[in-house]
């Protein structure tokens, strides 16, 4: 599969579209997980004569057509008995773009790109962007974020703590075609769930009490760009139905206000949150998950790239590593034999934190074999003496010490709960309250062998 860029002269920036190059995937109902690509026309239905034929006995025999226009799709419901939805409002005939999640009875399909790993080779780069490692889980990373950034396809980036989301996002909005529009980071999880529409769509004066003025939202400070929202999992339920609409309609409507406002946005979203565990607890809406997750990509940890650690050192060391030194030696194996639950953001402040106590005052340079790394033992987190908190070093931004102090608790979590449960992730998952998946993430970010049945 290739992308072609074209020109359109609309007084605008160019926008790219890729041909022959989208699916419709049966997100739920008896059929998930089933894919036809979207090339011409695609008609869906329970008569075995459609390309696309369900079986959920609430959908038609011939329920609606599909028909690709570049990135963007042709809905037409063909009179179905129980009607074709999008974002809970009925449509006869629709163009909707790349990631429209629509309703048929109890199937849901999804618009989507054909981009997946397994389709395409790891790239031969050894960074993208801001983002550095040569292994190949960061090079099959590089492969889809090469991709997507020619493209305005909504970007689902998900991964541990530290792992680098906030960079992969920054890093597609710096090589797409709106590079020179606007880069907005929306923190879900800072914003008071009173507050949070307000911030993300903005208000009018007089709308509540406390607002004294007009205030712009994210979504239009970001108009001609791209907006982030970090820790999406953190997003208030109430709001998600909204924040679903916009990106269906591309309008937006401030808190107070009557009118609604055109955007034109691109988003990125960002969590370290399993999405599908928290669909499962009623705490995300599963249709807003479908939106989001046009393309996935899971930035791998740390202890899954350690062939990366040299090369991160020296660009962490910079100017501070003394002309001619070397990182290698005893010191670099105490680093990649750690297993860094806190990950690249991990590896940061454990570097700086030697420097400052490594290098005299007034002195300029450090050579790497002459630093002191106090790892702990048994795979611990990082301390420093005096610390107040087990598990966490100092000093830290509280975000980063906070995620150090999240990391600890979840390795003795699943190390007890996996001792109670006798190894029997069935029985574990069940226990926690949490899905397979989950369990099994967690898992594999905690220290050390644990067995499994």
């Amino acid at each position: 599969m290739s992308l072609v860029r074209t020109t359109l002269d609309h007084g605008h920036s160019q926008r790219p579209t890729v041909h022959g190059a989208l699916k419709v995937v049966v997100l739920s109902g008896p059929d998930a997980g089933l894919e036809v690509p979207l090339v011409d026309e695609v008609s869906v239905g329970g008569d075995a004569a459609n390309v696309l034929v369900l079986r959920d006995r609430s959908v038609s025999r011939r329920h609606l057509i599909l028909v690709g226009n570049g990135m963007r799709v042709v809905v037409r419901d063909l009179g179905s008995r129980n009607g074709t939805f999008i974002a809970g409002t009925r449509v006869q005939e629709a163009e909707v773009a790349v990631g429209t999640v629509l309703m048929l009875g109890d199937t849901a399909l999804g618009i989507q790109p054909r981009l997946h790993t397994r389709e395409l080779a790891p790239s031969t780069s050894n960074q993208f962007g801001e983002l550095s490692g040569a292994a190949l889980p960061m090079r099959e990373v590089y492969a889809i974020l090469e991709r997507v950034a020619a493209t305005d396809v909504t970007v689902l980036i998900e991964g541990e703590s530290g792992t680098g989301k906030e960079l992969a996002a920054r890093s597609i909005h710096q090589a797409s075609l709106r590079a020179r529009g606007p880069y907005e980071v929306f923190d879900c999880g800072s914003v008071p769930g009173d507050l949070a529409e307000s911030e993300l769509f903005g208000h009018k004066k007089g709308a509540f009490s406390g607002a004294v003025s007009d205030r712009t939202g994210a979504f239009a400070r970001a108009h001609g760009g791209t907006l982030c929202l970090d820790e999406l999992g953190e997003l208030p339920l109430e709001l998600q139905p909204k924040l679903l609409r916009a990106l269906e309609t591309g309008e937006v409507r401030p808190v107070g206000s009557d009118t609604l406002r055109k955007v034109d946005v691109r988003l990125i979203g960002s969590t370290n949150r399993d999405l599908q565990a928290e669909v499962k607890r009623g705490r995300f809406r599963a249709d807003l998950m479908y939106r989001l997750e046009v393309v996935k990509i899971r930035m791998p940890p740390l202890r899954q790239r350690i062939e990366d650690i040299p090369r991160l050192i020296e660009r962490l060391l910079g100017d501070s590593l003394a002309p001619g030194a070397r990182v290698g030696g005893p010191n670099l194996d105490v680093l990649m034999g750690y297993p860094w639950p806190g990950n690249v953001r991990e590896l940061r402040n454990v570097m700086a934190r030697a420097v400052t106590l490594g290098r005299a005052p007034g002195e300029k340079h450090v050579r790497f074999e002459a630093l002191v790394f106090n790892l702990g033992t048994s795979g611990s987190t990082p301390t420093l003496l005096g610390s107040e908190f087990p598990g966490v070093g100092f000093p830290m931004e509280f975000k980063d010490a906070k995620a150090q102090l999240l990391a600890a608790f979840e390795r003795a979590y699943v190390v007890g709960l996996m001792k109670r449960s006798d190894g029997n992730m069935t029985r574990a998952a069940a226990l926690a309250g949490l899905s397979r998946k989950h369990l099994y993430e967690l898992l594999k970010r905690a220290e050390g062998e644990i067995d499994t049945a």
